[in-house]
């Protein structure tokens, strides 16, 4: 997986998992478009249950048509899985709804019609860690949906995403609003998505490539192997933490009760943040991935790498 440092484009703020009128939102798809658009998003993907809602792009904000679908998880559980840029009619979706098929199935269908698949919040459907196995076709998860975290606590799924990477899954993990009543749920998290221009193809490329990174607050400049380290560059944070396998990684927290674990701050703001760090590669890790936090608790997540 190339990381989105390392490749050409431009940095599309992308809101991802959202509801219009046309199931279960507030706001008719030409009103929600504006209200992320006057928010200064790049791409809005509208997915509503079982309807693909396509709302006319403008100049400032690409809308891709996309659509929340169900499948059956392990353990008989109702998944949700979100397919962005699907070209099918109503007839292909009430066929898809009838057999109500497993996730590997409905991922075929979606590929079939054009479209990437990632499986939303497994935290809040009740998906057990360690049980979730990834078809090739699921590009990957939803690491954090600000709307499962207001309503129940339950919008972090970064355990879930861990137990895939330690099982040699290395899938990307994108963050999303899932909104449903913009301007309450909305603007609380996105996905910064590294594309070489702003169109449909290219950013769907980038989501099938796994090039970008999540955040809910923070911004993640640069993240680059050095060796046996690797480098983080960043907005101002209290925390840089490289998470590996279990019981192994690397951490620089700072602050009145800072702590560093087999990393170090190379370069802080005048408040004492940390904007540039070096975290060390242990030396059994079979992957790495890059979490930030600012002095708010608001986290980012850049997608793992191989070692």
């Amino acid at each position: 997986m190339k990381g989105p440092w390392t490749t050409g484009g431009t940095w599309l703020r992308s809101a991802l998992h959202t509801h219009t009128t046309r199931s279960d939102g507030e706001l008719a798809p030409k009103n929600l478009a504006r209200h992320y658009e006057r928010a200064s998003y790049d791409v809005l993907a509208v997915t509503d249950h079982w309807r693909i809602t396509d709302a006319a792009s403008s100049e400032r904000l690409l809308v891709i048509p996309s659509v929340e679908l169900n499948c059956i998880l392990p353990g008989a559980r109702d998944g949700h899985v979100l397919a962005f840029g699907v070209a099918a009619g109503e007839p292909e979706l009430r066929e898809l709804a009838r057999d109500h098929a497993d996730l590997e199935t409905t991922a075929d269908w979606i590929e079939a019609h054009g479209g990437v698949a990632y499986l939303a919040h497994p935290y809040w459907t009740g998906v057990t860690p360690g049980t979730l196995e990834l078809p090739e076709n699921v590009t990957g998860i939803e690491v954090f949906n600000a709307g499962c975290e207001l309503e129940v606590g339950r919008g972090l799924s970064a355990v879930h995403w861990d137990e895939l990477l330690e099982a040699g899954r290395l899938c990307p993990a994108i963050a999303a609003d899932d909104s449903h009543h913009p301007g309450f749920d909305s603007d609380l998290a996105w996905t910064w998505v590294r594309a070489p221009e702003r169109s449909r193809a290219a950013v769907l490329g980038a989501l099938a490539d796994g090039r970008f990174y999540s955040s809910t607050g923070p911004l993640i400049l640069d993240v680059r192997r050095d060796g046996e380290a690797v480098e983080v560059r960043c907005s101002p944070c209290r925390t840089v933490t490289l998470v590996s396998g279990r019981t192994i990684g690397a951490a620089v927290n700072v602050g009145r009760l800072g702590y560093r674990h087999a990393g170090r701050e190379l370069e802080c703001n005048q408040e004492g943040l940390v904007v540039h760090a070096r975290l060390d590669v242990p030396r059994s890790a079979r992957h790495v991935r890059v979490e930030v936090a600012d002095a708010a608790g608001r986290k980012a997540w850049a997608n793992p790498i191989a070692v």
